[in-house]
C-alpha cells in the first residue's frame, strides 16, 4: 500500500514537474525575439498627443511594450504641440534615468539638439515617421520612417486603375512643405504621366490636417475648378466634414484616393448610392508605425533580435471597386475617431480615444 501511495505520489511529482517545465517554455517562446533579456526602462515621447490618432498610437506603443517582460517601467510624455516641453521632456525623461526613449518628433529638427544629447549620453534613443534631421549612431540610436513614397504610388496605381486616361487630382496635405506629402507626391509622380492633371498650388492645397480648414480649402477648390475626377489625400477622415459641399453643388462626390478612418468608411456606406463618382481606396492610416519604432528601441536596450524592417509601409487597406484586400468597413457601434486598419482592436481603440 505504501509502495503503491509512494509511487502515485511520484508520478504526480513528474507530472507536475513536467507540466511546469513545459509552461515556461510556452512562456518563452511566446516572448518575441525583439525583446532581449536584460531589463530596461522606456518611455514614449509626442510632440502632441491631442487627436485620435495619436491616442490610438499610443495604446499601439504601449501594448507592444507590454509583449516584452523586460522592461520594467514605461512612461509617456505629451509635448501638447510646445516645440520647448517636448524637448524638455526629452531631456528629463533621459534625467530620470530613462533607458530607451521612443519619440514621435513633431517639430522636426528642432527637436534634435535634445535627441543628440540623449543618444550621447548612453540612451538608447530611436524617433521615428518625423523626420528630424542628423544621421543615425552619430544623433540618435534609429530611425523608424515611413515609406510615404510607397503610399503615393500605391494611390497612383489606384488612380492609374480608375482613370486610365487621365483626369483632374486635388492633392490635400498638412503643413506647407511636410515631408509627408512632398514624399506622397514623389511616389503619385512615378506612377502617373501628364494626363493627370493636379489642380491645387503646387505641390499641395495646404490643409495642416485641421478639418475646418479642410471644408474651406475644398470650398474654393470646387468654386476654382469645373472638374474635379479624385482628390488625394493623406488623412481621409479629416474630409467627412467637407465632402457634402460637393451635393450642395449639385455633383456627386469625386473618387477619394486617402488613409482609413472609422467615420469615412461610414460616410462612404451611407453616402454612395446617390454619389455614382465616389470611389474610394485607402491605405492603412499607419498607427502601428509605431510598433516598429518601440520593437527596435526595445531590443536595442535589452539585447533583443532587432526587427528585420527598417521603415514602416502602410498596407493597401481598401478598395471599393475590387474589395481587395477589404471592402469599405464601417463600425457604426463604435466611434468614427478610430482605425480600423490597426493592429490595435477597434474595443481598444475606443477605449483608448475615451468613448
Amino acid at each position: 500500500m505504501k509502495y503503491s501511495i509512494l509511487a502515485k505520489s511520484l508520478a504526480f511529482s513528474v507530472a507536475a514537474t513536467f507540466m511546469a517545465l513545459a509552461s515556461t517554455s510556452i512562456a518563452r517562446a511566446e516572448v518575441p525575439s525583439w525583446c532581449g533579456p536584460k531589463k530596461a526602462t522606456l518611455a514614449l515621447l509626442d510632440g502632441y498627443g491631442g487627436n485620435s490618432w495619436r491616442q490610438v498610437t499610443t495604446a499601439s506603443g504601449k501594448q507592444t511594450v507590454e509583449l516584452c517582460p523586460s522592461i520594467t517601467k514605461y512612461e509617456y510624455a505629451d509635448g501638447q504641440g510646445d516645440t520647448q516641453k517636448s524637448i524638455s521632456d526629452i531631456k528629463s525623461m533621459a534625467a530620470k534615468g530613462v533607458d530607451a526613449l521612443v519619440v514621435f518628433g513633431d517639430a522636426g529638427p528642432a527637436v534634435l539638439p535634445a535627441i543628440t544629447s540623449v543618444f550621447k549620453a548612453g540612451k538608447v534613443i530611436v524617433p521615428y515617421r518625423v523626420d528630424v534631421g542628423g544621421k543615425e549612431g552619430k544623433n540618435y540610436s534609429k530611425f523608424i520612417g515611413s515609406s510615404f513614397v510607397d503610399d503615393g504610388e500605391t494611390w497612383g496605381k489606384w488612380i492609374k486603375s480608375i482613370l486610365p486616361k487621365g483626369g483632374n487630382l486635388l492633392f490635400l496635405s498638412g503643413p506647407a512643405g511636410n515631408s509627408q506629402g512632398l514624399d506622397e507626391l514623389k511616389g503619385m509622380k512615378k506612377v502617373l504621366g501628364p494626363e493627370y492633371k493636379f489642380v491645387n498650388p503646387e505641390p499641395f492645397a495646404v490643409t495642416n490636417w485641421d478639418p475646418a480648414l479642410t471644408q474651406k480649402v475644398l470650398t474654393a477648390e470646387i468654386a476654382k475648378d469645373a472638374k474635379i475626377d479624385v482628390i488625394v489625400s493623406d488623412f481621409g477622415p479629416s474630409l467627412v466634414g467637407a465632402l457634402p459641399l460637393f451635393n450642395k453643388q449639385n455633383k456627386s462626390i469625386p473618387a477619394l484616393a486617402t488613409s482609413d478612418g472609422n467615420s469615412l468608411g461610414c460616410f462612404w456606406q451611407d453616402n454612395q448610392a446617390k454619389n455614382p463618382d465616389f470611389k474610394l481606396f485607402t491605405v492603412a492610416t499607419g498607427n502601428d508605425n509605431v510598433r516598429l519604432a518601440v520593437q527596435w528601441a526595445v531590443a536595442l536596450a535589452t539585447g533583443g533580435k532587432p526587427p528585420a524592417d527598417q521603415i514602416f509601409k502602410a498596407p493597401a487597406f481598401e478598395d471599393s471597386v475590387t474589395g481587395k484586400p477589404n471592402t469599405v468597413q464601417c463600425r457604426k457601434d463604435l466611434p468614427g475617431a478610430i482605425y480600423l486598419s490597426s493592429e490595435l482592436p477597434a474595443e481598444d481603440q475606443a477605449k483608448a480615444v475615451g468613448k
